[in-house]
């Protein structure tokens, strides 16, 4: 005798579609917590809905390089400043090129557009250079004399030195010397430090019996002998005020790797000093990362640099030759973008790693490092204008498009309401469950990754309405086949939920790999309706499955469903049901017997 079969379990797990229920609700609610305890409780604007900054870049031409301009490198800069910007923790910042020569630079509003503008604007030509002459710079400082008393020793600042990895030990150090060297600066009378520039840019180097002050007759006076280049710089030099901000940008302009220069930095606010530099010896090309960071010995806030290996072996090079001068020539001087930036003391050979510290706070050594990481631009930039938008414009733009959103979700409404009746409250709960994870991934996403909503993606989120309806709508219509076949509801659920599932997942696979592809090959704005369209499909998945699949099996079980009456948009009556064929004994017709 055969065994009975096992009845099959339920299909589809609709024998329990609360465990689904509570899963997505569990989700919900984790996920508006995390939006009111983060206090990012809207969506983070974009600039056309928000307002913000724009900013006008034109490329300049460069000395001995006519052709410069040219699209590799347009898009080359372009690629360099969308990280620096991206770096700040802005996403939805817009880096385009516009005709030949320009670079449009749109940031949101609530960043610090301050901030981000030193950021595009820097071309972040990095330069590592020898000090040859230093003197404290101002409109009423003292042309240098015969009389002049140098200091050449200067006065140790604590605050600023080059540190590495080769760190010399303490015990080998003078009593009460810093650990990691001190920068030696002007002491208080405006005075000249280093020997006479016609000296100090010839290549030899001084002899180890050198005096640390050196004479008075060594101030940098040109020459007789000097050539017409160092008499040049010479002359330069005397001239140039640090105070005045002209001066400060125009110094040691379109100058080569190859030259020595006259440059400007600041040590301490509102004081200036003035320089004479030598040749390049490393560039910013041979640093392979930089950062800023708190030094855990001091406190203080540094920017921490790590050489490629080429160029570890010119800054051991170099901090070896300096760190056997006396100061100020044992200080190499960090030149960014033609001013000095920091210019530390060597005391011993630095090798892979090595620091700048100074007066740094957070900003500038995380801003400085972004620079660094990110390279130099190919290019030199003129900044042409900066333009604020104004949020009056941007706040009708998404008045607008709030209220197209508000009359598509209508129509939807009166469209489910008007043709499937009872069934019209599942599909609005699944509407508002979507839209309850919509809002409030978005809102997270603001602080978490910089996503920002403009105004194309507010018409991705309006798209995506229909989109989610059309599941419902594919769903429901496969559950009334089944009861035109002459079903009852509870099988009919769950009969026509394969056959719908995979509709779905084909016609929602189109739809993200579209948003995908529109992701990839677009930028700017576009990229805000593909991101937006990608998200809002997956939640369609995500509520069909754990929301609308699972209610409608509570639903079914219902009176009001299961009885199939007029207004539950599942009447048997009204979808055309044909009563299911019963089976009946066939019985034969008596048949007259054949004559003969």
């Amino acid at each position: 005798m055969a065994a009975p079969k096992k009845g099959r379990g339920p299909a589809g797990g609709q024998g329990r579609p609360g465990r689904a229920l509570a899963l997505i609700l569990i989700v919900m609610v984790a996920l508006a917590g995390g939006m009111f305890l983060s206090g990012h409780t809207t969506p983070r604007l974009g600039i056309d809905l928000a307002g913000g900054t724009s900013i006008t870049l034109e490329a300049q031409n460069q000395p001995g390089k006519p052709n410069a301009i040219n699209p590799t490198n347009m898009d080359t800069a372009v690629g360099i400043i969308e990280r620096r910007v991206n770096g700040l923790g802005v996403s939805e910042a817009e880096v385009q090129t516009q005709g030949r020569e320009n670079i449009i630079v749109n940031i949101p509003k609530g960043t610090n557009s301050k901030q981000a503008q030193q950021q595009v604007g820097t071309t972040a030509q990095l330069y590592f250079r020898p000090v040859l002459t230093v003197q404290a710079s101002g409109p009423e400082e003292p042309g240098p004399s015969d009389s002049a008393s140098p200091s050449a020793s200067g006065t140790p600042k604590p605050g600023e030195s080059a540190q590495g990895e080769d760190k010399a030990k303490d015990e080998d150090k003078p009593q009460g010397e810093e650990a990691t060297g001190s920068e030696a600066t002007p002491s208080a009378s405006a005075t000249t430090q280093g020997r006479a520039v016609t000296g100090a840019l010839k290549k030899d180097d001084p002899t180890p019996g050198a005096s640390d002050k050196p004479k008075a007759s060594e101030s940098p006076e040109a020459s007789p002998s000097a050539d017409p280049a160092t008499a040049k710089l010479q002359e330069e030099f005397a001239k140039l005020d640090c105070t005045d901000p002209k001066q400060r940008t125009d110094a040691g302009k379109n100058a080569k790797a190859t030259d020595s220069i006259v440059a400007c930095g600041s040590n301490v606010p509102g004081s200036y000093e003035k320089y004479i530099l030598g040749p390049a010896e490393v560039s910013g090309s041979d640093v392979d990362d930089a950062k800023g960071a708190i030094d855990q010995q001091t406190g203080e806030w540094i920017v921490s640099m790590e050489f490629t290996s080429a160029g570890a072996k010119k800054f051991q090079t170099i901090t070896g030759r300096l760190s056997q001068q006396q100061p100020p020539m044992n200080q190499f001087a960090i030149v960014l973008d033609g001013e000095v930036v920091s210019a530390p003391s060597v005391r011993q050979a630095l090798s892979k790693n090595a620091q700048i510290s100074g007066s740094f706070d957070q900003q500038s050594a995380e801003d400085l490092g972004n620079i660094l990481s990110y390279g130099a631009l190919p290019l030199t930039f003129k900044e042409v204008s900066v333009t604020t938008v104004t949020a009056a414009l941007g706040s009708e733009q998404l008045q607008a498009g709030l209220i197209a959103g508000a009359i598509g979700l209508a129509l939807v409404i009166i469209y489910l309401v008007v043709y499937y009746r009872g069934l019209a409250f599942i599909a609005l709960l699944s509407l508002l469950v979507s839209g309850i994870l919509t809002y409030t991934i978005m809102s997270l996403l603001g602080p978490a990754i910089g996503f920002a909503l403009n105004l194309p993606a507010v018409c991705g989120a309006i798209v995506a309405i229909g989109i989610t309806a059309d599941s419902f709508i594919v769903y429901f219509e496969r559950v009334r086949d089944e009861i035109r076949e002459g079903r009852t509801l509870r099988p009919a659920i769950e009969r026509a939920w394969p056959r719908a599932r995979r509709t779905i997942l084909v016609s929602d696979f189109v739809s993200f790999l579209a948003a995908a592809v529109l992701f990839i090959v677009t930028v700017g704005k576009v990229q805000g309706f593909a991101f937006t369209l990608g998200l809002t499909t997956l939640l369609d998945v995500v509520v069909v499955f754990l929301f609308t699949k699972p209610l409608m099996t509570l639903m079914g079980r219902t009176k009001f469903f299961s009885k199939g009456g007029p207004w539950s948009g599942l009447d048997p009556k009204r979808l055309g049901a044909q009563p299911p064929l019963r089976r009946s004994r066939r019985v034969n017709a008596p048949t007259e017997p054949k004559e003969a």
